[in-house]
């Protein structure tokens, strides 16, 4: 098998492969998702659309997991992947839903999400003994800016309820101390039995939020199907699974980095499925964020 020589290590042309693919397939499925949202709000309010995404997936993992006599989590263990399933899923979505309903643009809200890497980074130094290089924090505060630089049209700060900016930073918590804590304490988790349980305590806390704050009204069609399905197929199993695995090879902070390019893999995505514009300056933002990306995850 041929292979690439690096430092006094060789990698093989598949190991090769497999490092490349999995990052770029996390970004697709992730970044997708904001369009399969967006085809999913047509028909259904934010929190009733959700509860059908992790319900439909909890529903999935457990078939799949009862069929394949999967090991369920026990003890503390079982805790961890609960408290897991409360901040990456419910406490992230739940947060940025309940600030974009007060008012918070997509734009603001995907500005402060994208602050998740360099949080990450501080984090996994504090929590999992991780260090991060010079040039490594470079990558990590150009990928801020390359995230600024396609959100900058979207930005209005302004008749904004506050608590909408507090909804959206739950929402930033939630997936950097979920990310962090998947990391330290559910490396071994089984991804049919754990996500099952994660997306079925995010389902209940999203039928709290849409009975107390919605009509739970669903316009029944094929592109509500189709987009729901979408969403629990791909992406709360499929790019959260993904995710779950690099963080089992990788570090947390260069695993985080990769965040960097959701938002202008969105926008492309946007301008190909629904008929956006894709501007000068997005362009010129998505090469930014690449190179913060290659330097974030670089390791010397």
């Amino acid at each position: 098998m041929e292979s690439v020589k690096q430092g006094n290590s060789a990698i093989t042309s598949s190991e090769l492969v497999s490092a490349l693919s999995m990052p770029l397939l996390f970004i697709i499925l992730w970044s997708s998702g904001y369009i399969g949202g967006a085809v999913g709000l047509e028909y259904a309010e934010p929190f009733t659309m959700t509860l059908f995404r992790f319900g439909s997936a909890a529903v999935i993992l457990l078939t799949i997991a009862v069929l394949l006599k999967a090991p369920w989590p026990k003890g503390m263990q079982l805790i961890h992947v609960a408290v897991v399933g409360l901040l990456i899923q419910a406490m992230q979505f739940g947060g940025l839903y309940s600030g974009m309903n007060l008012g918070v643009p997509a734009g603001v809200s995907a500005l402060i999400v994208g602050t998740m890497p360099i949080l990450t980074a501080l984090g996994a130094g504090l929590f999992l003994g991780e260090t991060v290089t010079g040039k490594q924090w470079s990558g990590l505060l150009l990928g801020v800016c390359g995230v600024a630089l396609v959100v900058s049209e979207g930005l209005s700060f302004s008749s904004i309820d506050p608590m909408g900016y507090l909804f959206v930073v739950v929402a930033l918590i939630g997936i950097t101390s979920g990310a962090l804590y998947q990391k330290k304490f559910c490396q071994a988790m089984d991804l049919r039995t754990g996500g099952a349980i994660q997306l079925g305590i995010a389902a209940l806390v999203m039928w709290l939020l849409a009975s107390t704050n919605e009509t739970m009204v669903v316009g029944w069609s094929f592109g509500f199907i189709a987009s729901t399905a979408w969403l629990a197929l791909m992406n709360s199993i499929g790019a959260i699974s993904l995710m779950y695995l690099m963080l089992r090879k990788g570090k947390a902070s260069t695993v985080a980095s990769l965040f960097f390019l959701i938002p202008p893999t969105t926008a492309v995505m946007a301008t190909i499925v629904l008929g956006d514009d894709f501007k000068v300056v997005e362009m010129v933002g998505f090469a930014v964020a690449v190179s913060g990306v290659y330097l974030a995850t670089r390791s010397k």
